[in-house]
């Protein structure tokens, strides 16, 4: 183990053992999680921070071949996260399952009233430290980690169980504790719920707007990007953006020239290339369809009774001191005024209370 500190970094079975058996007695801890998807074609987890009473502790999953141990500590633990629905994901992808408490202090800052609830707003705010945040887009796949690097990650965790004993005094203190558990529990909930396999993965934002020809294009475009992304083992974006992808497709849709990057290699414009001979092959009823958006059923008066609702939405924001977003998002108070079929599912308990749609 390599000391960081007061703190160390876990790389063998057998310190993992080590830890777990020091940590044993504790109830409540503290996660992070850090992977290489701004420097890889596959995300990988490549580092676990960990904190429980007053100590945290760095683990390498890539030196580590099975975590099981320590998932199954976390599975009977209260388990703080700051943001917690990326690493929530990153923890259901490993090991298939989430903590059944997972606490996030973002969540918990918000209900507070806190505007900037970032890592670093709230170590600033409760603690008046300033985070370095030059190791944020770090390659954490690389071995050895550079002190900086380390110190970095293990701040994630370090002032997290602190800082959630002054966010749930806060949150009794103002009554909202049921609506932080109640939140909590909803964000778990949908991580757990999130089908991660789209069957068209290519429908990017923006593609709603192209028409049949256009959105064959598209796909083809976007699955010879990801194939130059796996063969260079990098992220799909540092091959092309989204943005570009649309641009190239409403520029050939129209006819003009297409100026790829300089950088691209030959072969990489051979392919792509290929690509578009590959999509003008294809018979104009194997084009994708485009695809229909929510439909409601609007009446005359369905933008006012809208923009009353949020009016009073902000109302009572302005009365709890919290973002009115917090309470509902448009989208949720347009599908319950359109009376979508989900609208009831998107709604907690304790917003229905504030708004009053309890009744």
């Amino acid at each position: 183990m390599e000391a960081i500190g007061n703190d160390f970094m876990i790389e063998t079975p057998e310190a993992l053992g080590e830890l777990l058996s020091r940590a044993k007695g504790a109830s409540v801890c503290a996660v992070d999680t850090e992977a290489d998807s701004l420097h890889r074609y596959r995300e990988s987890l490549c580092l676990i921070q960990f904190a429980w009473g007053d100590e945290s502790t760095l683990i390498d999953p890539l030196a580590i071949d099975d975590l099981g141990a320590f998932y199954d500590y976390l599975g009977s633990r209260i388990v703080w996260m700051h943001g917690a629905d990326y690493d929530m994901t990153m923890l259901r992808r490993e090991c298939g399952v989430i903590p059944e408490k997972v606490y996030d202090t973002q969540i918990g800052a918000r209900l507070l009233g806190i505007r900037k609830f970032g890592l670093g707003n709230l170590v600033e705010h409760y603690f008046d430290i300033k985070l370095s945040k030059s190791s944020q887009k770090a390659d954490w796949g690389k071995r050895p980690l550079s002190p900086k690097m380390e110190e970095y990650a293990i701040n994630d965790v370090r002032y997290l169980l602190p800082m959630a004993e002054m966010i749930v005094t806060g949150l009794k203190d103002k009554g909202r504790y049921d609506w932080f558990i109640e939140s909590c529990e909803q964000a778990r909930a949908k991580v757990l719920d999130r089908d991660e396999s789209k069957d068209e993965p290519w429908r990017i934002q923006g593609a709603g707007r192209l028409d049949r020809p256009g959105l064959n294009l598209l796909k083809h475009l976007w699955y010879w990007r990801d194939r130059e992304a796996e063969r260079w083992d990098r992220p799909s974006f540092m091959v092309a953006s989204n943005k570009q992808l649309l641009q190239w497709v409403q520029e050939i849709s129209a006819g003009d020239r297409v100026e790829l990057p300089r950088h691209f290699r030959p072969d990489r414009r051979r392919r792509f290339q290929a690509a578009l001979k590959e999509a003008a092959a294809t018979d104009a009823s194997e084009h994708p369809k485009r695809q229909r958006g929510v439909r409601r059923r609007r009446d005359r008066d369905f933008d006012q009774r809208v923009a009353e609702m949020i009016k009073h939405r902000n109302k009572v924001g302005e009365e709890l001191d919290i973002d009115g977003s917090v309470i509902a998002s448009r989208a949720m108070i347009e599908a319950y005024v359109a009376e979508d079929d989900d609208h009831e599912e998107q709604w907690m308990g304790w917003q229905k209370s504030c708004l009053g749609l309890d009744d």
